[in-house]
């Protein structure tokens, strides 16, 4: 970030532990608070769930499901990517995937009330329609590295996406102190480190990949908002969803009992939506630490899959007449 990841981290790191940061103690309500006063977000958190993105059209008008419902729900998602079928095995291994925490909601969109996304804006939806059918034709064959998209890169998710579950690994750790919040994210390791002290935003002209971030309190609900983000990342996909340098996001953080962060987003990015959107997904406390995700080892995977795509080429060259 302004000083480097690994810096910024051990700063705060240091700073936690000289001001004697311990999760827990409560000060007024049943919200535990840190010894300065502030809601205490600290401890490491999984978002992961199997509530869709956007309201199925079955679910047309229901904000909410009942609970057998969602046991239903459970249980279709473990038949779809499970089930043994004949000739298929089924998908991967149950014992290790992270369905998270289910909840009644039937999308994780809460605002527009339909539980959709808006509609994208003519431009964006030309440019994206074009680089989903070009990431497809290029998917088995990439012709050079930028024909792969950075969360395969191992690069980041940039944001909303850095923030929101889908798959595996949704794990964050957050550490606090009274002017800093930092925000380690296992997916890709990246790390978010979030300024308390009222500074302005950086200079339109320095962008970044997980923006520039500036946060406040308005009562017990921590206030993040984000602008500053590169143009590297501007996809519409389930597995990384960004909308580049245009994108404001405003971010809620809203400790809720011993358990539970009510976390919500806003995405406001005219270029790109044709009217901000809303999104709830809550964070459940797990037991820590965050594990090492490295990705590719060295990122060997992007030249191997290029060198394997140029012989193949080879190949199928040796074989024409």
């Amino acid at each position: 970030m302004r000083t480097g990841i690994s810096a910024g981290l051990a700063v705060v790191v240091s700073l936690a532990a000289l001001t004697g940061v311990s999760s827990g103690q409560t000060a007024g309500g049943d919200v535990p608070r840190t010894p300065w006063g502030h809601p205490d977000l600290q401890g490491t958190w999984n978002n992961g769930t199997v509530v869709p993105l956007e309201r199925p059209d079955s679910l047309s008008g229901r904000e909410t499901l009942t609970d057998e419902e969602v046991a239903q729900r459970r249980q279709a998602t473990s038949d779809q990517l499970f089930a043994e079928r004949e000739g298929d095995p089924g998908f991967y291994n149950e014992f290790w995937w992270e369905y998270g925490r289910d909840t009644n909601q039937t999308s994780l969109v809460i605002d527009p009330p339909d539980g959709r996304l808006p509609a994208l804006v003519g431009s964006a939806k030309t440019e994206l329609d074009a680089l989903a059918k070009h990431r497809a034709q290029v998917y088995d064959s990439p012709d050079v590295w930028t024909d792969v998209n950075a969360y395969d890169r191992c690069i980041s998710r940039s944001l909303p996406g850095s923030m929101m579950p889908g798959f595996y690994n949704h794990n964050y750790q957050i550490l606090q102190t009274p002017d800093h919040v930092v925000i380690q994210v296992e997916l890709i390791h990246d790390t978010r480190i979030i300024p308390l002290d009222g500074r302005p935003h950086l200079s339109p002209n320095i962008t970044q990949w997980l923006g520039d971030s500036v946060g406040h309190w308005e009562g017990d609900t921590l206030v993040v908002e984000t602008t500053n983000l590169n143009d590297r990342v501007r996809e519409h996909a389930v597995t990384l969803l960004g909308t580049g340098k245009h994108l404001r996001l405003t971010e809620r953080f809203r400790r809720v009992d011993a358990e539970t962060i009510d976390y919500q987003f806003t995405v406001d990015d005219p270029t790109m939506y044709s009217r901000s959107w809303t999104a709830s997904a809550p964070m459940s406390r797990i037991d820590g630490p965050l594990f090492e995700y490295a990705c590719h080892e060295g990122n060997y995977s992007i030249a191997n899959m290029l060198r394997g795509a140029r012989a193949e080429e080879a190949d199928e060259a040796a074989q024409q007449p």
